[in-house]
């Protein structure tokens, strides 16, 4: 009997059903969503599939029909995987190397629409994952439906992915449950001389050795002046004694991908880096406080900036505090000034927290599910403010 945590395929189906009704809703005549290796989400949502060097889509029908579309050379990958059982080889969603495959048969959009009942012409074409979707997909749409209106849909799937299932939180919790051995083993070998790439290697043995399926997101662990970037990588830079180090950790269990962060000193906090990371952790812990159903996003956002003010750290101001957590570690929705929608029961967020000097920088970072009356951690809770000697 597998004892593996992953989403039943009763799930997948009910996905679909959903997708449809709001499909219906909206009148669209098709809902059509893609993503891309870095952005899987929305496909794998309904799915199962994970594209690997090209790109992938899934069309539903009003009437709750489905096909997945891959790229010429997906066909195997996807039917082994796929949960849903029509699958198309598409030109258009072929890798970015730009292979003609002159010798293969391939299908197009009209192929597609019409396996799902969808007839016409003049057809509404709601696209999620807008911002991913090419220029060649949006052609091809064009070629095969000349008359079609082709609108964005990404609320519909920022809808239907923002509460989770009990499924989903499940996979999330153990993905966290790993990513914190992967902590605690990167704690224990830490010590200057060892450069950023050396410790981020530590992390990958563990989250695999652990049962993850894939990192979460890239693993970040680097060092002192390349702590102040809110996007980076890790390098070959040595860590030197007194250096902050960053890490950010992550592991991805049937799809969903959460993360932990913090900041470690290598010795003694003393000084600005002691008063910054003090209050990084007091942020991180008020943003905590916050959160619970029925509060507005936009209120927290600006309650949170209103805290770096009153604490002289509004220079040190970059983003926060809190993106949406799921398949994807950043996905919608983002809670910011301008969000204005009440958090609600089982809504999962990453509470990210991060403090940027000109030199040196601190993120907090970890995931929550709202509930009723407060937030409830998906990991172990925040512990101490951590130096090596």
């Amino acid at each position: 009997m597998e004892t593996r945590v992953r989403i039943p395929d009763a799930e997948y189906a009910e996905r679909i059903r959903k997708a449809a009704e709001r499909t219906r809703q909206k009148g669209f005549d098709v809902l059509l969503v893609n993503s891309n290796e870095a952005d899987f989400a929305n496909v794998r949502y309904f799915s199962g599939f994970w594209p690997l060097f090209e790109i992938a889509g899934v069309a539903i029908s009003p009437a709750g029909d489905a096909a997945l579309l891959v790229g010429p050379e997906s066909g195997a990958f996807a039917a082994d995987v796929s949960k849903i059982g029509k699958i198309f080889q598409m030109i258009e969603y072929r890798e970015s190397a730009d292979p003609a495959y002159p010798e293969l048969k391939v299908s197009n959009f009209r192929d597609v629409f019409k396996s799902l009942g969808i007839q016409g012409d003049r057809l509404k074409i709601g696209v999620g994952g807008y911002l991913i979707t090419s220029i060649a997909l949006i052609e091809a749409l064009k070629a095969s439906f000349p008359k079609a209106e082709i609108v964005r849909a990404d609320d519909v799937m920022v809808e239907l992915r923002s509460i989770k299932s009990e499924n989903e939180l499940a996979c999330l919790r153990e993905a966290d449950r790993i990513v914190e051995i992967a902590m605690r083993d990167v704690m224990k070998v830490m010590r200057p001389g060892m450069t950023e790439l050396q410790l981020v290697g530590y992390a990958q043995k563990a989250v695999y050795e652990n049962g993850a399926e894939y990192e979460g997101l890239p693993m970040y662990i680097f060092a002192e002046e390349a702590t102040r970037r809110a996007i980076s990588r890790p390098s070959y830079r040595v860590i030197k004694k007194g250096d902050i180090v960053q890490l950010n950790l992550s592991a991805r269990v049937d799809g969903y991908s959460p993360s932990v962060g913090w900041p470690v000193s290598m010795g003694k906090l003393e000084g600005e880096k002691k008063q910054v990371v003090d209050f990084g952790l007091e942020a991180h812990r008020w943003t905590h406080r916050q959160l619970r159903a029925g509060v507005k996003a936009s209120q927290v956002a600006r309650d949170y900036i209103e805290l770096f003010k009153k604490n002289g750290h509004r220079d040190h101001y970059v983003y926060g505090p809190c993106h949406g957590l799921g398949m994807i570690e950043v996905e919608p929705p983002w809670m910011e000034t301008i969000s204005d929608y009440p958090l609600a029961p089982n809504m999962t967020f990453q509470v990210d927290t991060f403090v940027a000097t000109s030199r040196f920088g601190v993120r907090w970072e970890t995931g929550i599910v709202i509930t009723p009356d407060g937030c409830a951690p998906l990991s172990e809770p925040l512990g101490k403010i951590y130096e090596i000697d």
